[in-house]
Formats: structure tokens, sequence, C-alpha cells
């Protein structure tokens, strides 16, 4: 009865019905790129972008390969300054492994050639844990200066924070990522080449040692001659300056009240006072031209 009264509406239903079917089957012929997509609510913007929301393999290496040149004369440094760091340690009685662990969790330079002297002839706590926090204390002024270009960049930003050494830090302000590489990807290249240049050198010096019977006396004077190439480059460009007077006119000070033998904490303390203190002139002398 109802069809007999609905004759026009199911003409229409049936012709409807026809163009759905019709449109299926173009659909199911088109390319895949070409389909419309069936779930368009389920990643809500993946679902038009899927890739944009997760990190893409060639942008990866398109930062790494963008980071690597800028890299070589840390390269160059870091393998030698490690393969002296690996002799040292070898020279007291620690192997490669320790060369290598040491370099992976603590990757600290300076402390590390410190630490050699702290194993061989062992001293109390508090003076350890003092020598350390005025060895590293600078890396409290790294901080302040990477709180902008280290922002939102999530997992990998505690990786970043611990692999800031002193030339990573130089590489990252001296340029921006390269146009249309991706900062994150760019910064974590950077950042992990220097790290791995670093523990080859260690482990390669630990080893070289442990095979050849090599006078290591003075070889820790390569982080000697290395800080003052880095003072002599700081007093070169005159924003560097003040900084790098102030720690050169506190350090001597100290040695002439406190003695040889006992003024590095009292220098670096002093240091860490003026540069703290002097902070906003010294961020505005960085930022002048």
């Amino acid at each position: 009865m109802i069809a007999k009264s609905c004759p026009g509406r199911n003409k229409n239903a049936t012709k409807k019905g026809g163009e759905a079917s019709a449109n299926r089957a173009t659909q199911a012929l088109a390319p895949a790129d070409q389909q419309p997509n069936s779930r368009p609510g389920l990643n809500g913007q993946d679902a038009e972008h899927p890739a944009a929301a997760r990190p893409k393999r060639r942008d990866i290496k398109k930062a790494a390969c963008a980071a690597f040149p800028r890299t070589i004369p840390v390269m160059t440094g870091y393998v030698f300054m490690g393969a002296a760091f690996g002799l040292l340690l070898q020279s007291v009685g620690y192997n490669f492994l320790w060369a290598g662990l040491m370099s992976v969790t603590i990757y600290a330079g300076a402390m590390q050639f410190v630490a050699v002297n702290l194993l061989a002839e062992p001293m109390g706590l508090a003076n350890a844990f003092f020598i350390t926090l005025m060895v590293n204390a600078r890396h409290v002024f790294y901080g302040f200066s990477m709180l902008e270009k280290y922002k939102g960049l999530g997992l990998a930003k505690p990786y970043l924070i611990f692999s800031l050494t002193d030339e990573t830090f130089t590489l990252l302000c001296a340029e921006p990522a390269p146009e249309g590489i991706d900062p994150k990807s760019y910064y974590l290249s950077l950042s992990l080449m220097n790290q791995l240049y670093w523990i080859t050198g260690c482990v390669a010096g630990a080893l070289l040692g442990s095979r050849l019977n090599m006078n290591v006396a003075g070889v820790e004077f390569v982080m000697t001659a290395l800080f003052v190439a880095i003072f002599v480059e700081q007093v070169r460009r005159k924003a560097n300056r003040p900084p790098a007077l102030a720690g050169l006119g506190g350090s001597a000070a100290c040695l002439a009240i406190f003695g040889p033998d006992h003024f590095i904490l009292p220098a670096m303390a002093t240091m860490v006072a003026v540069l703290t203190l002097a902070r906003g002139p010294v961020e505005r002398g960085f930022e002048a031209p």
C-alpha cells in the first residue's frame, strides 16, 4: 500500500542509491592518495596531515647533515683531549670501560681531568663536592641564556641540558639552525655528535694507554692549554672582555691572598659572585653588535 501510494519517492530513492553505488565504485578505483579519509575525526589535525605530528626520518637526516660540518672543529679537539683523558685514567689503574662510562654519565671535560686526581689521591667528600661545583658553575650562565632556545622541546630537553658543554654552547649560540631545518632535530644532532666524539677519544686513549707503555707526564696540561685558548679568544672580542678580565683579576687576587695551594676554590667563588652581580651588564655586552 505504501509503495503504491508513493511512486515518485521510490523512483528518487532508487536513483540516489544507484548514484551512491557508482560513487563508491569510483572511489575504490581511485589512487590511495586521492581517496577521502574515511575516519576524519580520528586524530584531529593528523587526519589531514598524518605526518605533521610525528618526526620524519628525512628531517632528522637533514638536521644531522647540517650539523656535522659545524662540529668538525669540535671533533678534532674532543678526540685529542678525550684521548689525553683516557691515557691519564689508564695511568692510575682504570681501564677503557671506566673511561667510556665516565664520558657517558659525567661528560664534563675539565671535571673529568680533575676526577683523575680525585681517584688517584682521594680527598674528603666536602672538598670533592665544592671543587665539582666551582669547576662546573659556569653552566649556570649557559642555562640562563638557553632558556628560550630550548623552550618546548619536550623529551629532548633533559638530554640537551645535560650535553651543554662549552663547545656545544658556543656552536648553538654562534649560529641558529639553518633555514628549512627543524631546530629540535638540529640541536639534538649537534649535541649528540659532540658527545660521541668525546666518548670515542676517551675510550681510544684508554685503549692506547693499555697497549703502549707511554709517559703521560704533562698530558693533563691539555685542559690548561684549552682554557688559555678560550681566554685569548674572549679577550679578542670586545664584548667578552669584562667577564674575562674579571676572572683574571679575581684569580690573581686570590692567588696573592691564599697562595698557590689554596687559591682555586676562592678564585672560582669570586668569579661566580662577580658575574652573578654583574649579570645584566654582561648580558647586554654579549648582545651588543
